[in-house]
């Protein structure tokens, strides 16, 4: 940064010398005008001439000199006017890339200084640390890029004993090392069959990364907005469609209910649920989520957090209620929602007008009596459970965060007798009348 520095010093009195060039470049084209033979002779008359801004010429004819407008005054001028621009440019810009860079170093500075702090007072009970040598040689240095997240890319890698992994890089540190510090304080210490288990970390310089247990069947996204009918029809039918919800209100609880401080997510949705060789679902990417005490029933938030269509009302307004541990239960019903019906959920107020609210329609299927399940051939215990799945989302999805169950509660509904549930109330504003498809 200093050399940089040094060098817009050096480059000013070498444009100034451009421009002393330029003016002398003209000078000599003045000879033209007036020989030095004749010029010279007249001194005080060339003075005069240049005086007056103009130049001196000389008749051979007559034997005399006289003053002549100077063609090349107003090109010295722009000449000399547009160096010094270039000067004060160039000399900004350095300035300017210095500033930038030093500022930008002193910030790197202090991120790497704040998660270490983090990391030495987290204690020897984290995962284990590699450094990033052995995340390289862990990633087979990056060749196979399995995913894409938010807050980074996922690579498929292996443990030195063969067990397969999934390495994410962070980018850029993202969110002041947030991100990194998130997901090691939540998941690092924390054991549970429907949450990814974090098996390692690095953190070397600006260099991030985070060590997963490895989930072949990727994310439920793939699954449930899949134009391939096969898959309702054969892979997630009402029975394993009920599994997952269950495994994930299951996961859920254990966040919010079953650790020393509450963890709460804020990034519920289908992406950032992964499943395990079995299909069974494990809650992934914390790099959003927020601790608190478990008696806390409100938190701070100082802006939105999550994705939207699975934000709850109140992270955009308080007049809907306070955050809480009852926002995750939002965006869990938006996933049931899209989980039996295979499709996305949209957002009412930015959606075009030929689009259906997702709740809405499936709330006019449920209230009506109408069939819901994807397959083409269920058995009435089949449509039992996808519509106990729609009454328990729409449940969870109610606009006063004090009308949605916790996800315990959730829990009991899903392992319950339909009979017993009851129907839950309109959870939103009708922004149509149109007749549901």
């Amino acid at each position: 940064m200093r050399k940089l520095l040094v060098t817009a010093l050096l480059l000013l009195p070498l444009i100034n010398h451009g421009i002393y060039l330029a003016t002398a470049w003209d000078d000599q084209d003045f000879f033209k005008y007036c020989p030095p033979s004749q010029c010279s002779q007249h001194g005080p008359e060339i003075r005069q001439c240049e005086l007056s801004g103009q130049r001196c010429a000389f008749s051979s004819e007559r034997k005399e000199q006289f003053c002549i407008p100077d063609p090349h005054g107003s090109r010295i001028k722009v000449i000399a006017a547009t160096s010094s621009v270039a000067a004060f440019v160039v000399l900004l810009v350095t300035v300017a890339t210095v500033l930038y860079l030093s500022l930008k170093t002193r910030y790197n500075a202090e991120i790497h200084l704040k998660v270490e702090m983090f990391l030495k007072t987290y204690g020897t009970s984290k995962p284990t640390r590699y450094t990033f040598s052995e995340v390289k040689k862990m990633a087979r240095r990056f060749k196979e890029k399995v995913g894409q997240g938010g807050f980074g890319s996922v690579y498929k890698g292996e443990l030195q004993n063969g067990v397969p992994v999934a390495v994410k890089m962070l980018e850029n540190s993202t969110g002041e090392g947030e991100v990194f510090i998130n997901e090691v304080a939540t998941i690092g210490l924390i054991h549970h069959a429907n949450i990814v288990r974090l098996l390692g970390f690095c953190s070397e310089g600006m260099r991030r990364a985070l060590i997963y247990e490895f989930m072949p069947n990727e994310s439920l996204e793939k699954y449930i907005f899949s134009d391939d009918s096969n898959i309702f029809q054969n892979l997630l039918v009402p029975d394993k469609l009920l599994d997952i919800a269950l495994g994930i209100a299951r996961g859920m609880e254990y966040l919010h209910q079953g650790c020393n401080q509450r963890i709460l997510h804020f990034d519920i949705k289908p992406h950032n649920i992964l499943l395990d060789y079995n299909f069974n679902p494990k809650i992934s990417d914390f790099g959003l989520a927020k601790l608190c005490a478990r008696d806390q029933s409100i938190v701070t938030l100082t802006a939105a957090r999550g994705t939207m269509g699975y934000i709850a009302p109140e992270l955009y307004s308080r007049n809907f209620g306070g955050v809480s541990y009852k926002s995750d239960v939002y965006s869990f019903g938006m996933l049931v929602l899209e989980m039996v019906s295979g499709r996305r959920n949209s957002d009412p107020r930015i959606g075009s007008q030929d689009d259906v609210y997702l709740p809405e329609w499936i709330y006019e299927k449920v209230i009506n009596g109408e069939e819901l399940a994807l397959t083409l051939e269920t058995t009435e215990e089949d449509k039992e459970k996808v519509r106990k799945l729609a009454m328990v989302a729409l449940w969870c999805i109610q606009w006063n965060p004090r009308n949605r169950p916790s996800m315990t509660k959730v829990v009991n509904m899903l392992t319950g007798r339909l009979q017993s549930l009851q129907m839950p109330p309109k959870p939103f504003v009708s922004y149509k009348n149109e007749p549901m498809p």
